[in-house]
């Protein structure tokens, strides 16, 4: 008997610490993930309370964290830019995103589908040439490919935004990951059943890589969303803008206006996050499932 409840106090004692640990470990997990939320979303915080603050109020110091002084003059001055105007640059960057985004997603599944089911000659050697493209700086192919562009005659001209980054080296690569865990048995019975290579890609291929696709779509949704440096090279009209020159346009000689820019800023991130919030399962599953056997 005495050894018994000797056996049992020290299982309440081995229990209580146990439980113990677990909470302190929680706490510790909840704390840590509260300090990385308040550090990512409080840059947007600051962004959105600025748009309505006065101009003074904007470089005050210390700052406010919340406008003593609240006025949507900010909202209404992106229709009014001394050059150009904000919904123009908005369409602009839309039609241009939204056209790369889904040719980017074609090209990349149809080459992803050729390397991973496909057998050719120098298939691995050309694989390994578009991997290593991977590696190669944006900046080291800047001037041959502006040189090409203006050859062409596309400045100033949408073509010059689009054809240049229409063949994505990581987009290859990731939908080849994908398609190559797709059974090959699927493929050989479309083609039994008189299925075209073209009407396999569509109908079988596609569907079963909607996670990857969804991936690859924010992927490049983001990057043209935020690209800056080749529609500044490439473009010199202000009507052809897309909503990175936009936001250069809010600083001038006397520096930069806070609440303008606010503002503005606010409007170029809101479609990234309604995509990456409708999306993100897909886009886990996605890079999740990339790679896997």
């Amino acid at each position: 008997m005495e050894a018994t409840g000797q056996y049992t106090i020290n299982h309440h004692k081995n229990n209580g610490w146990r439980w113990t640990r677990l909470n302190l470990e929680r706490w510790i997990l909840w704390l840590v993930l509260g300090i990385g939320s308040i550090a990512m979303i409080g840059p947007f915080y600051w962004m959105f309370i600025s748009s309505f603050k006065n101009k003074r109020e904007g470089v005050a110091i210390p700052p406010t964290w919340w406008p003593q002084t609240f006025t949507l003059d900010n909202w209404k001055g992106l229709s009014t830019l001394t050059v150009g105007s904000m919904p123009i640059f908005f369409r602009n960057s839309l039609f241009v995103v939204v056209v790369v985004t889904i040719i980017t997603l074609f090209t990349s599944s149809l080459a992803g589908y050729v390397f991973a089911k496909f057998e050719f000659r120098f298939k691995n050697i050309i694989f390994g040439f578009v991997i290593s493209m991977l590696v190669v700086p944006f900046s080291v192919t800047l001037i041959p490919l502006f040189s090409m562009v203006a050859d062409w005659g596309w400045r100033n001209n949408y073509l010059a935004l689009v054809v240049p980054i229409l063949f994505s080296p990581f987009g290859i690569f990731l939908m080849r990951q994908q398609i190559s865990n797709i059974p090959t048995e699927l493929i050989d019975a479309a083609r039994i059943d008189g299925a075209s290579e073209f009407r396999i890609y569509w109908r079988v291929i596609l569907p079963l890589s909607t996670a990857s696709l969804a991936a690859l779509a924010i992927f490049t949704f983001t990057y043209q969303w935020d690209n800056f440096l080749w529609p500044l090279v490439v473009l010199d009209r202000p009507e052809l803008y897309t909503l990175p020159l936009g936001l250069s346009q809010f600083r001038g000689r006397s520096g930069v206006d806070i609440g303008p820019l606010s503002a503005a800023s606010f409007v170029a991130v809101l479609p990234i996050l309604i995509v990456y919030i409708f999306a993100q399962r897909r886009f886990i599953e996605g890079i999740t499932l990339t790679g896997m056997k």
